[in-house]
């Protein structure tokens, strides 16, 4: 039987986004506050420096390190090809030549008559980050990248794998509560983001991945079925890297669990727009959830700077959702806000909260462990 977790998450068919857009390194920014981007606009661009290739020239050759300038045909910053020529010596009438080839493509960057070593460095990685979503950028980060703004409609998911994608949303499936199978997946599913009911079979992740489909969305899957794409079993804490052709989304959770109806109404009624969708999921402090974002289709008709929502102010009657074991996934209602420090099972002190469960179930659990429920 499937966990539904779908209450608390937000399905809004119009609300402000903010994106922040990060390179993992310093780099260079290339756009401005107040550009108007599109998902594929390049914000941010780093290079990772290639690997340097150490080559010793002077034992290949066997000549003494010192000699290495008299044989070398480079010089420092030069440019070489793989299996370039890099070093020769003449040999003994001409015979019996000694040849030293640059095992890579790269530059020359460092030539030692101490050591007798060659280092060339491997070209460079480029490192892009783009916009992910069509907006305007109302912040940009100095040498980190930018935060990009949109308006438009966001459904968080409880789950999913795979990372950041776009595509064309289609709707495969008559009510919230079909499962998604194989014969649901016609051939001209391309650059597309499929929508299921209640669950996704395994061959239809397949199917679908063969014939180009970029997402799926679904109530829920059984793990096993999720387990059989991935090809190995996957833990909860944080996804989204793993090397898969299409992204997936869980509205509602593990099993059969049908779409929630508000949810299922929002994506039909969006079906045949383009939409963003990221199956990052981190189920821990700093939660990130799968997404779907489709933004209004004029970005130059986005209001001036709106104002940001008010924090959340955590208070006895919140509604709350756990999101670490061992009540993940539990909502409830926060009875009692204690101000003094108390030990947890880690044996550190925090600050923690009681509050009833859905079931009716009393918890202590740390404030951290928590995230306030806001209707949309």
């Amino acid at each position: 039987m499937g966990t539904a977790y779908t209450p608390g998450l937000t399905v809004s068919a119009n609300t402000l986004i903010l994106k922040t857009r990060r390179l993992p390194i310093k780099g260079e920014v290339l756009v401005h506050e107040g550009d108007t981007v599109q998902p594929d606009t390049v914000v941010a661009r780093a290079l990772l420096p290639g690997i340097l290739q150490t080559v010793r020239v002077a034992q290949l050759l066997g000549i003494e390190p010192k000699q290495i300038h008299s044989v070398l045909k480079v010089k420092e910053g030069d440019t070489v090809e793989k299996d370039q020529v890099i070093a020769e010596t003449k040999g003994f009438l001409g015979l019996f030549r000694g040849v030293c080839k640059s095992p890579v493509q790269g530059t020359v960057e460092l030539i030692s008559d101490v050591t007798g070593h060659v280092g060339v460095r491997q070209p460079p990685t480029v490192i892009d980050v783009s916009a992910y979503v069509q907006g305007r950028v109302v912040k940009v980060l100095p040498q980190e990248g930018a935060v990009v703004e949109t308006q438009g409609a966001l459904i968080q998911g409880i789950f999913g794998v795979g990372g950041e994608r776009r595509g064309v949303l289609r709707i495969l499936v008559q009510s919230p509560d079909e499962a998604l199978t194989a014969r649901h997946i016609p051939d001209d599913v391309a650059g597309q983001v499929l929508v299921g009911g209640a669950s996704i079979e395994a061959e239809a992740i397949q199917r679908a991945a063969e014939r180009g489909a970029v997402g799926i969305v679904a109530g829920g899957i059984r793990d096993t079925d999720l387990v059989r794409y991935l090809g190995r079993d996957i833990g909860v804490a944080i996804t989204g890297s793993e090397e898969i052709p299409l992204s997936i989304i869980l509205t509602e959770g593990f099993g059969v669990i049908p779409v929630a109806n508000r949810t299922f109404r929002l994506l039909k009624s969006l079906e045949g727009k383009i939409a963003s969708i990221n199956g990052a999921t981190q189920i821990r402090a700093g939660v990130i959830r799968p997404e779907i974002i489709v933004p209004l289709e004029d970005p130059s008709h986005l209001p001036e700077s709106p104002p940001a929502r008010e924090s959340q102010t955590l208070e006895v009657g919140s509604p709350i959702r756990v999101i670490r074991e061992p009540y993940f996934g539990r909502l409830g209602t926060v009875l009692e806000l204690p101000p003094e420090l108390v030990e947890i099972e880690s044996g550190t002190r925090a600050r923690v909260l009681k509050a009833q469960l859905d079931d009716g179930t009393i918890a202590v659990v740390p404030r951290a462990n928590v995230e306030i429920i806001v209707e949309e």
